[in-house]
């Protein structure tokens, strides 16, 4: 007899409901290399025509192309922008940087077009996204040029054949290596930042669950000649050098506690910060050293709930006064 199952996707993390992207200050667009592409991509309604290809800022000419060759596609990719964008501001929630958006381009700030961990880790985190999503739809039967994976399949002990209806995780990947690398690999893929960034692509598809602790263990490059091509090495001698799953970056990051329009980088004043905490979300670290306000706050919550028969469930909404402190 043969029983029907369907897998969890092993490669990609669960995603957590995140926050709405915060937006803040304008500023002009920039030439240089970075995602922001699929940021736009998340705002968009509905990507079901030609023509809404052609009007989608930031992609290059071949990506155009393979909107319009792969509608049906594109709404998973704009679904998976959504994700990225959401589980990048809620695993930074808590830090100097954390993943906020501005209503210009770069959506993500200027952070992100240089060699940055942070662009590191946007890059492996949208590769990720798009990886994810159009897998789902491809499970789900959203999309007809793939389906759930029948590959795998077995004998149990007891002597029963089994197959399964598993997540396409095959397609994908490669739907996410077609659309997201060709930026990069339109270059030729020879620029020191190319490589970063089609590293950091690859390192998101393969261990999205991760890529939390992979920002935290960030390995610092610089390319050399290695034979007739090109290859980012570890900037000291002394560390091992990075796997395909671990995240590159070419720059210091900033600190990111002072305002810098021109950077798009928002500062961390006004920021909520944690006064017991000794780790970055306490308000020694993520104030910067600047201080903080205190004031008591009225919170409105939901109390004394009780089940009722049936089916509903009957609070009262009660007050009550909490410390609230924000960085000076």
């Amino acid at each position: 007899m043969e029983a029907l199952c369907k897998t969890a996707l092993p490669p990609f993390w669960p995603w957590e409901p995140g926050r709405m992207a915060v937006t803040g200050s304008r500023e002009k667009p920039t030439s240089r290399t970075h995602p922001w592409y699929l940021a736009k991509l998340s705002s968009v309604g509905s990507i079901s025509e030609e023509e809404t290809c052609e009007k989608l800022k930031g992609l290059i000419q071949r990506q155009v192309q393979m909107c319009k060759r792969n509608l049906e596609v594109m709404d998973s990719v704009r679904r998976g922008a959504q994700l990225a964008i959401e589980e990048c501001q809620y695993q930074f929630r808590n830090r100097r940087w954390n993943c906020s958006t501005l209503d210009s381009l770069p959506v993500f700030g200027k952070v992100v077009t240089q060699g940055t961990r942070e662009a590191a880790f946007v890059y492996a985190i949208s590769s990720a996204g798009v990886a994810f999503a159009v897998t789902r739809a491809c499970s789900s039967g959203e999309l007809e040029k793939c389906g759930c994976d029948r590959t795998v399949h077995g004998v149990s002990p007891q002597g029963f054949q089994w197959s399964g209806c598993s997540d396409n995780i095959a397609y994908g990947v490669a739907f996410s290596q077609s659309f997201v690398d060709v930026r990069e690999r339109s270059k030729g893929a020879s620029s020191s930042r190319a490589l970063m960034n089609l590293h950091n692509n690859e390192a998101g598809r393969k261990v999205g669950h991760a890529l939390k602790e992979k920002f935290d263990g960030a390995t610092e490059v610089e390319p050399r000649r290695v034979g007739s091509s090109r290859a980012l090495v570890p900037r000291n001698a002394q560390f091992k050098p990075h796997t395909d799953e671990d995240l590159v970056y070419l720059e210091p990051s900033p600190d990111f506690c002072e305002q810098d329009t021109r950077s798009g980088v928002l500062g961390t004043r006004g920021r909520t910060c944690n006064k017991t905490s000794k780790a970055i979300d306490g308000c020694e670290l993520l104030c910067c050293g600047r201080g903080f306000h205190t004031a008591q706050v009225e919170l409105a919550e939901r109390c004394s709930c009780k089940f009722h028969w049936c089916c509903f469930v009957k609070c009262r909404q009660c007050q009550r006064l909490v410390e609230l402190h924000t960085c000076r």
